[in-house]
């Protein structure tokens, strides 16, 4: 018998490490589960409007998602708990390092494989959150994570938000072939 829930839940959400500058040149990061691509070259991220993050968003129109890693996951978790409008540190009190991205106004973080550049398309207020559109302008990863030249998630360790229990997952193995699985049904 199934049960029924008041709240119900999407999953799996990955875990997005969205960086930025402020107006001053400092590098931010924070951590944000609700986001997901868009097509082939957008993404879209739900933010709280108050965030450091979503004000260096508004005025830079540009910033860089990073995938949460299993090894990384303590300094991961650490930005989302810790706020850059009172923290203009929190980069450097986790270990995290970064590098100017050469394609957007935003910081690649060094620790993480991989990175995702983007540009500003549209930001709506809708319902309390702000919601950014962006476009995919580049990808950085890791040699250390490609097979074949694409990014291999059995080597990247992404990790998940399982928002049921409030914990990170990682990522598994693969279950079988997309697009022929199913064609034993043919």
């Amino acid at each position: 018998m199934k049960l029924s829930f008041e709240k119900g839940f999407f999953a799996p959400l990955p875990v997005l490490i969205i960086g930025t500058y402020d107006a001053d040149g400092t590098p931010n990061a924070m951590n944000a589960a609700w986001g997901g691509q868009v097509g082939m070259t957008q993404l879209s991220l739900s933010l709280s409007p108050s965030h450091k993050t979503t004000e260096n968003i508004r005025l830079n129109r540009e910033f860089t998602v990073a995938y949460a890693t299993a090894d990384q996951i303590a300094a991961c978790d650490y930005v989302g708990i810790v706020s850059g409008n009172k923290t203009a540190d929190k980069l450097e009190r986790c270990g995290l390092t970064v590098t100017r991205s050469d394609k957007v106004n935003a910081p690649v973080i060094d620790q993480l494989p991989v990175t995702i550049e983007c540009r500003v398309i549209d930001i709506q207020e809708e319902f309390g959150e702000t919601r950014v559109v962006a476009e995919i302008v580049g990808l950085k990863a890791d040699e250390s994570v490609l097979t074949d030249g694409k990014v291999d998630y059995s080597k990247a360790g992404f990790v998940i938000y399982d928002t049921a229990v409030k914990c990170y997952r990682t990522v598994g193995g693969s279950v079988a072939a997309a697009r022929s699985a199913g064609k034993k049904f043919e």
